[in-house]
C-alpha cells in the first residue's frame, strides 16, 4: 500500500477510537502515537517490509483500539501483549539494520536505536495494562510508556532524518547526548532523581542544539522546514517546564503537565514532526561496503595452519609490491619505502603497552588469544622480537599474502594483505582470520613530512575502518587503529601503533624496526 493510503486507514481508525473511547482523555496522548505516528514513521522507514505491517503491525493496531475502546476485560493483558510483540518485531528490524552496518553512518544509527527503544515503550505499555507492580504509581508507569514512543522513537528518528540532511561535527556530538539521554532517565526513575534530572539537562543540550542544526540544514521546501522546525521548537518549550518538573517547583504539577505536554507533544512535536518528514523523507547516504573480502574465516584455533589450503604459487619479499601507489616515492623516506617493499629484510621489535584502565580486560583477552593463536598479543611491556614469514595467499583479493608474526615461535599476528582502489584512491586492505569470520582493517595512507601514516580513520561515506566480516555481513566496529612510521636514519625505522575503542585508547605498541645484517 501506498503511504497516502496507509496514512488514511490510521486517520480513520484513531478518529474512531477517539469517538468510541471509554477512558480518560489523557490516555489518548499514547494511543495517536501508537495508532498514527508509529505506523506513519515505520512506513517512512521500512518502505518494502510488508510483511511486518501485515502480519504485526494490523493486529497490534486492532489490539490497541480495542483496549481504548472497552472497560477492563479478561483480554486486556493479551491484547497489550500483542502490541508489545509488535514493537519487539520492530526492535529487532532495528537491530538488524544495526548489524548489517556496524558503527558507521551515525544518523542511521540514531533510526535503529528509535526502533529498538520503542520496545521499551511496549513493555512499560504492557505493565501498565497488566497491572504489574514496577514500583511506581500507575500514573507514571503509563507516563514512562508515552516517553519511550515520542522522545525515545520519534525523536531519534527525526534526528537521523535531519543527520541525512545536515552532518557536522556538532551532529554527531548532539545526536549522541540524545541518544543516550533515554538511558539516563531509565535510570533515574529507577534509581535517583537527580539522574532525572541530568537527564532532562541532557535532552535540553540536545534538543536546542537540533533547532540550530535544523535552521542551518537546507530541505527540500520551505514547508518542510517550517514543519520541522515547529517540531524541534515544541520540544524547545516543553523541555523548559520538565526541568521545572524535575526540580520540584510546586506550580507543576502533573495535571499540569499532562495538559501542556499533550498539545505540544501530539500536535506540534508529533503531528508537525511526522507531516513534516512525510514530505519528503531524505534518502540514506548508507550504500552498503563496497570494498573486497577476504574469504578466508577462521576456526577455533588459527595460526599459520589456518592458510594451509589457500597457499598461493607467487613469491613475495614485502607486504607491498610498489609503494607508487600509496605514496610519492621521492617525498617519502628511503627506508619506509623499502621496508614495505622488503618486509623480510627486516627485523622487528615490539614493547606493548596495554592502558591502565584496560589491562584487567587484556589479562582475560590473554587466554583466549594464546588459544585462537590470533592477535596474541603479550601482557608485559617488555620489547622482544617478532620474527616470521611473508607467504603468498589466494582468498578472492588481489596479490594477497600473509604476514606470519611470532614471538618465542608463539603466533602473534596471522595478517592477509591486499590492496583496492575506490574513488581514485588506493587502499591498504588487511584481513585477520578469527573464529568463523575475520576482522578486516582498510587503511588509508598519508604522508605527514617526513612520517607515514596509516589510519582507519575516515569520513562516515568512505572505507577506512576497522570491521568484521561473519557470514553475509560486514559490521563496522567502534575501533580506530593508526600507524605513525618514521625513518631515524639509513636502514632503522620507529613505528607507533595505537588502538583505540569509542575513541579511549587502549593500546600501544612501540617498535624498533631494523634492516637485517644479512640483507644488506
Amino acid at each position: 500500500m501506498t503511504f497516502k493510503r496507509i496514512a488514511l486507514i490510521h486517520i480513520i481508525l484513531f478518529l474512531v477510537v477517539l469517538i468510541f473511547s471509554v477512558h480518560p482523555w489523557y490516555f489518548l496522548m499514547l494511543t495517536v502515537a501508537q495508532l498514527l505516528f508509529v505506523p506513519l514513521i515505520l512506513r517512512s522507514i521500512l518502505i518494502r517490509e510488508n510483511r511486518l505491517y501485515f502480519y504485526f503491525a494490523i493486529p497490534a493496531f486492532i489490539a490497541v483500539a480495542i483496549l481504548q475502546t472497552t472497560a477492563n476485560t479478561k483480554w486486556d493483558v493479551l491484547l497489550a501483549a500483542v502490541y508489545l510483540l509488535f514493537t519487539f518485531v520492530v526492535a529487532v528490524y532495528g537491530f538488524g539494520r544495526f548489524i548489517r552496518r556496524g558503527f558507521a553512518h551515525l544518523e542511521e544509527f540514531s533510526i535503529d536505536a528509535g526502533m529498538m527503544y520503542l520496545f521499551i515503550g511496549g513493555i512499560w505499555f504492557f505493565a501498565s495494562i497488566a497491572e504489574i507492580d514496577t514500583g511506581f504509581s500507575p500514573i507514571l508507569t503509563w507516563l514512562t510508556g508515552i516517553h519511550f514512543h515520542y522522545s525515545a522513537f520519534l525523536l531519534p528518528i527525526f534526528i537521523g532524518f535531519l543527520g541525512r540532511l545536515h552532518k557536522t561535527t556538532a551532529y554527531k556530538i548532539i545526536c549522541t547526548i540524545i541518544l543516550i539521554a533515554p538511558i539516563v532517565v531509565a535510570l533515574g526513575i529507577a534509581f535517583s532523581p537527580w539522574l532525572e534530572l541530568v537527564s532532562v539537562l541532557l535532552y535540553i543540550i540536545g534538543i536546542y542544539g537540533f533547532i540550530v542544526l535544523a535552521i542551518k540544514a537546507t530541505f527540500t521546501s520551505t514547508l518542510q522546514k517550517a514543519f520541522v522546525l515547529t517540531s524541534f521548537g515544541s520540544l524547545g518549550v516543553t523541555i523548559v517546564f520538565s526541568l521545572l518538573y524535575a526540580t520540584g517547583v510546586s506550580s507543576i504539577g502533573i495535571d499540569f503537565m499532562l495538559r501542556f505536554h499533550g498539545f505540544f507533544n501530539c500536535i506540534l512535536f508529533a503531528l508537525c514532526g511526522v507531516v513534516g518528514w512525510s514530505i519528503s523523507i531524505p534518502p540514506s547516504k548508507d550504500k552498503g561496503w563496497q570494498f573486497p573480502i577476504s574469504n578466508i574465516r577462521g576456526k577455533s584455533i588459527n595460526g599459520e595452519k589456518i592458510l594451509s589450503n589457500n597457499l598461493g604459487t607467487a613469491s613475495y619479499d614485502g607486504l607491498v609490491d610498489n609503494m607508487d601507489m600509496y605514496v610519492d616515492r621521492q617525498s617519502t623516506p628511503s627506508t619506509i619505502i623499502d621496508f614495505y617493499e622488503n618486509t623480510k629484510g627486516y627485523r622487528l621489535f615490539s614493547e606493548v603497552h596495554w592502558h591502565t584502565w584496560f589491562k584487567p580486560f587484556a589479562a582475560v583477552y590473554k587466554l583466549i588469544s594464546r588459544k585462537v593463536q590470533q592477535l596474541n598479543l603479550p601482557y608485559s611491556n617488555k620489547q622482544m622480537e617478532m620474527t616470521g614469514d611473508i607467504v603468498a595467499i589466494e582468498d578472492g583479493r588481489t596479490k594477497t599474502r600473509a604476514w606470519i608474526r611470532k614471538i618465542d615461535k608463539e603466533v602473534v599476528f596471522v595478517a592477509l594483505y591486499s590492496f583496492h582502489q575506490n574513488n581514485n584512491k588506493t587502499f591498504m586492505n588487511i584481513a585477520l582470520p578469527l573464529p568463523w569470520s575475520s576482522m578486516i582493517g582498510i587503511l588509508e595512507l598519508h604522508q605527514k613530512h617526513e612520517k607515514l601514516l596509516l589510519t582507519s580513520k575516515g569520513s562516515s561515506d568512505s572505507d577506512p575502518g576497522i570491521y568484521l566480516a561473519f557470514r553475509q555481513y560486514v559490521f563496522k566496529l567502534p575501533l580506530q587503529e593508526q600507524f605513525l612510521i618514521e625513518e631515524i636514519k639509513e636502514g632503522e625505522l620507529r613505528a607507533k601503533h595505537q588502538m583505540r575503542i569509542f575513541s579511549l585508547p587502549f593500546l600501544t605498541i612501540n617498535y624498533v624496526i631494523n634492516r637485517s645484517e644479512n640483507f644488506i
